[in-house]
């Protein structure tokens, strides 16, 4: 997302205070002014001098950009100060967008919260008390709508509230929350292909045959008969076998019949569960267990392993 130009500073009347919105029930939570969580004046924003020409605030005066410089009293980091540039600026943290506006260009920018991929309080130098002297970090993640991730342009931005004995010691702080809770409300949007897995991750499961309605109000459960029983509780099953049923399914010699409800034109039980396969739910008979094959002929002597008697030799 790429921030969008601005030419008006933003007016406080523009906004609702975080304290008057949480005072009272709002009319509505989609309309209406945006939020102001947090307004600071008199801001330093430091960039890169190779990156100055990616934000307008500090493009319109080239002339008026400044190395980077550290408050009264203060000292800077080498790192912190190395190939900076500097502008005074305002700054608007409000519900719908990061505001930052530079009164000396009369410009300023609106950055979406998803082009700040990360924002972080770091030390960039120590103060007179010899207290670190902390400011707020940005990476912005700039790219064009509908362009790539390729096409991405990632900035460091470092924003420096006034150092005043008498402001607020935790306004470093003060301002980080409340860039956070700003982007809480902006998730970033989900990608297409990340999308397309999700929608994978749905095949992913138990699909059953045949035509049963599931319970309302509940995963995994489906509804029974008109008739009282119970549907398959897995694919290719028959459903529960229990002592009260177990007639339905077995006869009184304890061959398969399947589901007594389910027959077929000759007969023959097929059941829920389809047709069983060969041999399924047939009793053998002591013959056939003792050695005959299925034809009810028994095996040939000859081809019978010896018997090896264990004892020793006469």
């Amino acid at each position: 997302m790429l921030p969008i130009t601005i030419r008006s500073p933003p007016s406080l009347d523009d906004f609702t205070p975080l304290e008057e919105y949480e005072s009272r029930t709002p009319e509505s939570f989609f309309d209406g002014k945006p939020v102001l969580h947090r307004h600071l004046t008199s801001v330093k924003a430091w960039i890169p001098k190779a990156h100055a020409q990616s934000l307008p605030i500090f493009t319109v005066n080239p002339s008026s950009l400044t190395p980077a410089s550290a408050p009264a009293g203060a000292s800077l980091q080498d790192d912190a100060a190395e190939e900076m540039v500097e502008q005074t600026v305002d700054i608007f943290v409000h519900s719908k967008n990061l505001t930052i506006f530079n009164p000396s260009a009369a410009v300023g920018v609106e950055i979406p919260y998803p082009a700040i991929s990360i924002h972080a309080i770091k030390s960039a130098g120590t103060l007179a008390s010899g207290s670190p002297l902390q400011a707020i970090w940005m990476q912005l993640a700039l790219v064009d709508n509908g362009g790539s991730d390729e096409d991405e342009t990632s900035i460091d931005l470092t924003v420096l509230p006034p150092v005043d004995a008498d402001a607020d010691a935790d306004a470093v702080q003060a301002l980080y929350d409340a860039i956070s809770a700003c982007s809480d409300l902006h998730p970033d949007p989900v990608d297409d292909e990340e999308d397309e897995d999700d929608d994978d991750d749905d095949d992913d499961r138990i699909i059953f045959d045949g035509d049963h309605e599931p319970m309302e109000g509940f995963t995994g459960v489906l509804r029974g008969n008109a008739t009282g029983g119970l549907p398959p509780p897995f694919p290719g099953s028959s459903g529960w076998i229990t002592a009260e049923n177990l007639h339905e399914y077995f006869d009184s010699e304890g061959n398969w019949v399947g589901d007594g409800n389910d027959r077929d034109r000759d007969g023959q039980g097929e059941g829920v569960g389809g047709e069983l396969g060969e041999g399924a739910g047939r009793v053998r008979g002591r013959d056939e267990a003792n050695g005959a094959d299925d034809d009810g002929q028994g095996v040939d002597s000859e081809n019978k392993r010896p018997r090896v008697d264990d004892g020793a030799p006469s």
